[in-house]
């Protein structure tokens, strides 16, 4: 794993993945490595969150592992399970053998069933086991209070025990960053043990500036239209989703595509499917769509 001496360090090796960061959030994430305590980035839908982290795993040079959350996910969905079919075909291979030669050691067998490889890893023991890696645990609040207290006390002190199997117990832990988009309240306990960063959507000249670093092959001319556009999208505060830097970075790839070198009312109108996803929220710009793209 690589190590990052500074926030222009973090910064910097960001930049060259084609992800900008500000000062505030190279400062928190340098201290989030340095420290070793896990990173909850807070924000809107397409702010950057799950982009951080991707861009974090170059950044260091480890493999990134991802866990999406959802209603209902739980411990075993996360952490582990058993390979059932093949540890069935082991024990028919067993009583096989035990009919032609018997004598059979039951304690035997059953150590057998639960041995390494029938541990299926999911996400948080796969990023446990790997010797270094980003663990990114998308979408936090979408799961429920009891995965929450689950994970704290995995990432609180790195390791699992597995009844059937022992304890794992990470070599170098995992660099941990959660987000979430806000549906719920985190409980206090998970966030006094992380370092705490809300990410915003940016500014324009910095959203142009992203543009332009991650769409190298769109116009000066037309990043800006795009990014203005989006910007003024944003500011009444009525779109059901307020479209993030994703979808900036969507529309200005669609707009080349189709080879317009200016944002006009035409082009705009037949590519508002990449920046607006609910049909409200685009008859809400299309009413308004002279003043979207004034000057």
């Amino acid at each position: 794993m690589r190590e990052c001496t500074s926030p222009d360090e973090v910064a910097a090796g960001l930049h060259r993945t084609g992800y900008l960061a500000d000062d505030g959030l190279s400062t928190i994430t340098f201290l989030a490595l340095a420290m070793q305590r896990p990173l909850l980035l807070e924000g809107e839908p397409g702010t950057g969150k799950t982009a951080l982290a991707e861009g974090l795993a170059q950044v260091l040079d480890v493999p990134l592992v991802r866990l999406q959350c959802y209603e209902g996910i739980d411990a075993s969905q996360a952490l582990y399970d058993w390979d059932f079919p093949r540890q069935i075909l082991h024990l028919r291979a067993v009583e096989a053998a035990e009919s032609a030669e018997p004598g059979l050691d039951v304690e035997q067998l059953e150590g057998t069933l639960f041995a390494d490889r029938y541990l299926l890893d999911r996400p948080i023991l796969r990023a446990l086991r790997a010797g270094g890696a980003v663990l990114l645990v998308d979408e936090i609040d979408r799961a429920d209070d009891e995965f929450e207290a689950f994970l704290l006390e995995v990432l609180s002190t790195g390791q699992v025990t597995i009844p059937e199997y022992g304890v794992v117990r990470a070599e170098v832990p995992p660099v941990v960053v959660l987000t979430s988009n806000r549906t719920r309240e985190l409980h206090d306990a998970l966030k006094r043990r992380c370092l705490y960063h809300w990410l915003d959507h940016p500014s324009l000249a910095r959203e142009v500036q992203i543009i332009r670093t991650r769409q190298p092959e769109v116009s000066g001319q037309l990043a800006e239209q795009v990014a203005r556009a989006v910007h003024r999208m944003r500011e009444p505060g009525d779109l059901l989703k307020p479209p993030g830097v994703a979808e900036s970075l969507d529309w200005a790839r669609a707009l080349h595509r189709l080879g317009h070198a200016d944002l006009d009312n035409e082009a705009a109108g037949t590519t508002l499917g990449a920046v607006l996803k609910y049909r409200e929220d685009a008859d809400r710009v299309r009413g308004r769509l002279d003043a979207v793209l004034a000057g």
